[in-house]
């Protein structure tokens, strides 16, 4: 385990996100983006913002910095907006990366909440990466059965590419 590892992780983590938002999600009518679903947490519109908020999250406590609020739910079709906030918790997590270091990995960098001070860095950088593969094939189930033609996500595939 080692910084560049998880650099490269972290790369496929930013593509395959890309990848949905791209090529799944443009296909959308504004109706079938915010479409009230009963799992999870509800609309392809939720799922992308709560993804988003959670990365924006986790890696805010990691610098040591506030989260900002999630974005509201609003009235009118808001991608380009979710789109340029995803692309600014992107180039957020990336600076992270950039700097992250071998020797930091073992480190407990999240002060508060009381349930997460002794999280090693690693371990929450793959819970983060974890949560997002979690929500990323929901939401792929999601559009599936919205009739949106979907991809894999599997990072093997990523891997062959990425060598």
């Amino acid at each position: 385990m080692n910084a560049n590892a998880f650099r490269h992780f972290y790369n496929y983590h930013f593509a395959e996100n890309r990848k949905v938002w791209d090529s799944c999600l443009a296909a959308l009518s504004y109706q079938q983006f915010t479409q009230a679903v009963g799992y999870s947490h509800g609309s392809v519109r939720d799922q992308i913002v709560h993804l988003m908020s959670v990365d924006e999250a986790w890696f805010s406590e990691l610098q040591g910095v506030e989260p900002p609020e999630a974005l509201p739910a609003v009235n009118f079709d808001d991608r380009k907006i979710i789109g340029a906030r995803w692309d600014s918790v992107e180039q957020s997590m990336r600076a992270y990366l950039a700097e992250l270091q071998d020797d930091m990995l073992f480190d407990k960098p999240i002060k508060e909440p009381e349930e997460d001070k002794d999280l090693m860095l690693w371990q929450v950088l793959l819970q983060v990466a974890n949560h997002g593969t979690d929500h990323r094939a929901q939401l792929l189930r999601l559009l599936h059965d919205i009739g949106i033609a979907t991809t894999s996500q599997d990072y093997i595939f990523y891997a062959y590419d990425n060598p």
